[in-house]
């Protein structure tokens, strides 16, 4: 008999009256039953993380730092453990799951040396007008107050550290919300959270259901909320409450462009081998996977039959076995949604070059060339394992290809020219430039965030904490400077 996963309100475990089934996307099997909060006990949560709100932001940083190291600790301790946990109900690959234990490993380190270091204040002499004499502001910040968290089901253990480890590390104490399909990597951090000393209230790990999220969204004792997943819901959220600080990370589609100075056989190689693991990594869930290849003319009939080769080489099948490359995706209905589309495109021209079949929840890596611009495939996010391959004369129509969407996360762009590398930088209107490698590259301590629809604001631990939080001086009369 499964036993009930329970919640944690408020820190402490709260078993609930009613459960729902966590199962897998691989083969159906029971995961886990998860314990489902009334509206009672959402209540107390929300009114527990206002009561403490003072307290916790005035909680001496050491005390964060070494909560947030502790976690970072029972993470790596737990590896093993846990990338099992994040394979079974979400279906990554288990070496792509031991890889995601590790950078939430890391997200905790940073958030407990940010704890250290942030908000240590910054001192400006304002006897620069005779009206300033003797007179000294101190800038320091402080929360916004309670950080409503809403994470995917993509990376189920990393984008829940990246709501809670800043928001801790800030002084903000967080309501997190993992997504339906994958909560027990999320009510993890719960575990590990409970065995530090944070003050009740600061934090609580709520699995409800997506439709009693409105009613959270709404309280206005949440003044910011920060949102992984659709740029649909994302911008429900935004557009609901106009007055509230919304961080969204949105949607993508990737673009990794080929230049015409990435030409010897050894640069096409390692360019292809990329673009084919990173398309199809996570079943392409995630929103910096390469979605978009744009290649020069010079180099795109040499690098086509080089990503074929390396999209058909990736291994498929059961996520438990260590030389998976591609699992399933996180549901039978995502895995018909991508089939649909990649149909749509190869019925109004496209050339299916590899893939285009599935098996319950599982597609195969796909490649497409020809694809029309105005497909859904060529338009929107597909968050599968589909790459589309486009032909282009020169660099700029490549950053101009790139700009062609309402997207903009982070592109790749392989060259070797540390010039063309600027001129990416300056015209790509995307969060983030990655040269010499696909855009699925993320560093968790680096910003993180779109331009255009994929998103407002920016994660990677500092950057959320500045979110969280906001400036305020202090002028001090009468000092003799």
């Amino acid at each position: 008999m499964t036993s009930t996963h329970a919640f944690w309100l408020a820190g402490r475990q709260v078993t609930g009256e009613d459960s729902f089934d966590v199962t897998s996307p691989w083969d159906g099997r029971l995961v886990g039953k998860v314990g489902v909060p009334t509206d009672a006990q959402v209540e107390e949560a929300v009114a527990a993380a206002y009561a403490v709100r003072d307290e916790f932001a005035a909680t001496p940083a050491h005390v964060r730092a070494a909560a947030l190291d502790h976690v970072s600790k029972r993470l790596a301790e737990r590896t093993e453990e846990i990338a099992e946990l994040i394979s079974a109900e979400n279906g990554k690959p288990i070496k792509w799951a031991r890889g995601e234990v590790g950078r939430a490993v890391s997200v905790f380190r940073f958030a407990a040396e940010e704890a250290r270091r942030f908000n240590g204040g910054e001192a400006q002499r304002l006897d620069t007008d005779a009206g300033g004499q003797g007179r000294l502001a101190l800038t320091r910040r402080f929360p916004k107050g309670v950080v409503l968290g809403i994470a995917p089901f993509n990376f189920p253990l990393n984008l829940c550290a990246h709501k809670v480890a800043p928001a801790i590390a800030a002084g903000a104490p967080i309501i997190l919300k993992p997504a339906p399909a994958t909560p027990l990597s999320g009510l993890i951090l719960g575990d590990l959270l409970a065995e530090t000393d944070l003050p009740a209230g600061s934090w609580s790990i709520l699995p409800v259901a997506n439709d009693r999220m409105p009613a959270l969204v709404q309280d206005e004792r949440l003044p910011v909320i920060s949102f992984t997943g659709s740029e649909k819901v994302g911008y429900a959220i935004m557009d609901s409450v106009p007055r509230k600080h919304c961080t969204l990370e949105l949607g993508g589609n990737g673009a990794a462009v080929v230049l015409g100075d990435y030409a010897s056989d050894a640069d096409l190689d390692w360019a292809a081998t990329r673009i084919a693991t990173f398309s199809n990594y996570q079943g392409g869930q995630s929103c910096i996977s390469v979605q978009r290849v744009i290649a020069d003319a010079s180099v795109y009939d040499r690098l086509l039959p080089r990503i074929v080769a390396a999209v058909e080489a990736q291994v498929t099948g059961d996520p438990t076995d260590d030389r998976t490359d591609v699992g399933p995706l996180v549901s039978e209905d995502a895995a018909k949604r991508v089939e649909s589309w990649v149909d749509e495109a190869v019925s109004a021209g496209a050339q299916l070059l590899t893939g285009g079949k599935r098996d319950g929840a599982s597609y195969a890596p796909t490649v497409l060339t020809d694809v029309p611009a105005d497909t859904t495939i060529a338009c929107e996010e597909v968050f599968g394992p589909v790459l589309t391959v486009r032909k282009v004369d020169g660099e700029a129509e490549a950053f101009d290809a790139v700009n062609d969407s309402k997207y903009g996360l982070q592109a790749g762009v392989f060259t070797h020219d540390l010039q063309v590398a600027f001129r990416a930088h300056r015209a790509l209107e995307v969060g983030g430039v990655v040269i010499g490698d696909v855009p699925s590259y993320r560093a968790d301590q680096m910003p993180y965030g779109g331009a255009k629809q994929s998103g407002v604001g920016r994660e990677g631990v500092r950057f959320a904490m500045e979110d969280y939080t906001y400036e305020r001086v202090l002028v001090l009369t009468g000092l003799a400077l």
